[in-house]
């Protein structure tokens, strides 16, 4: 394992970005070695700029309304993240589908965070899923981004349980103070040269995982 340098990160938001804040906060305490280059919004107005704004980093806003296709968003968002030299671009609460064309030139080093314990309950509600289907358990997972929605290879999981008496909002906020706590250490394990993916399987301190790492309550592994 080699040690940690810091690395260039230009992260992707379209609401609040909670998880954008962990990620700000540890990056500025110095436990987390990265320099976020830039926050890139493709819904205008929203908190996560200003959050960016507050901590000194570079904001965009990018619409993706007046775009005739995903296509052609996706170039243009290329062309506003290229410039960056990111190392790794992440997806914190981006609310947008990503063709191939994009995940492909972002390979290897796009990263997503899902509210769930994937492959469970990919897409939209899934606190409201986790709890119609009777599950006792519940988390988040990061997983290297693919053109299959909430498909690529998982990295790290953080699990909660579900408890008697539990609304889809009491779950979301279990699970969103484990989200922050998951994302950094990701971003850390990337930073520290522990993370690629090989094909379509993730190497961990230079072994396939045949499961999913799983990020234990005192943050290690």
């Amino acid at each position: 394992m080699s040690a940690a340098r810091k690395i260039r990160l230009v992260v992707l938001i379209s609401g609040r970005g909670s998880n954008l804040q962990a990620i700000l906060d540890q990056a500025a305490s110095g436990e987390l070695p990265v320099e976020v280059a830039a926050v890139i919004s493709n819904r205008p107005g929203v908190q996560g700029l200003e959050r960016a704004q507050r901590a000194g980093v570079p904001t965009l806003e990018l619409d993706h309304q007046p775009y005739a296709d995903r296509p052609a968003f996706e170039a243009a968002l290329i062309e506003r993240i290229d410039p960056y030299q990111p190392d790794l671009v992440i997806l914190a609460g981006f609310m947008r589908v990503l063709t191939a064309g994009f995940t492909e030139h972002y390979r290897g080093r796009l990263f997503n965070i899902h509210p769930s314990l994937l492959p469970k309950f990919r897409g939209l509600h899934t606190h409201e899923r986790a709890i119609a289907a009777g599950e006792d358990e519940h988390g988040a997972s990061i997983h290297f981004v693919t053109a299959e929605l909430d498909g690529g290879p998982v990295i790290v999981q953080a699990r909660v349980p579900v408890l008697s008496g539990d609304d889809p909002d009491i779950l979301a906020a279990r699970v969103l103070e484990q989200e922050h706590r998951l994302y950094p250490q990701a971003i850390r394990w990337f930073a520290e040269g522990r993370l690629q993916l090989m094909g379509e399987q993730v190497c961990f301190d230079g072994a396939v995982l045949e499961q999913p790492l799983r990020l234990e309550q005192d943050g290690g592994r």
